[in-house]
């Protein structure tokens, strides 16, 4: 019987990388970005709500406010996947009082 060893990364952080993949869902009125978290899809959150109160977002270009604010919401979806902040659908919500 051989044993396999499998290679572990030198340290305990997570890999979180941002594709640039992003969409609105009009329905629920939420935007999402996507993570790769170790070779893991993760959609991080956003609802107009959010948007407009903290990114002044117009209601027709909601979009815009992620396209011009996603490092901010990169950042803040990234400490709360570290902080494994997930919902029960796998998901990250970056809501109003984490920016």
């Amino acid at each position: 019987m051989y044993l396999t060893r499998h290679k572990t990364s030198s340290s305990d952080e997570t890999e979180v990388t941002f594709p640039m993949l992003e969409c609105w869902n009009p329905m629920t009125k939420v935007a999402s970005i996507a993570a790769q978290v170790d070779q893991r899809r993760v959609l991080c959150k956003i609802t107009m709500e959010t948007l407009q109160k903290k990114f002044q977002a117009s209601a027709d270009e909601p979009m815009r406010a992620v396209a011009e604010n996603r490092s901010v919401l990169q950042a803040k979806a990234r400490i709360l996947i570290e902080s494994e902040a997930f919902e029960e659908d796998g998901s990250i919500l970056i809501r109003s009082k984490d920016l």
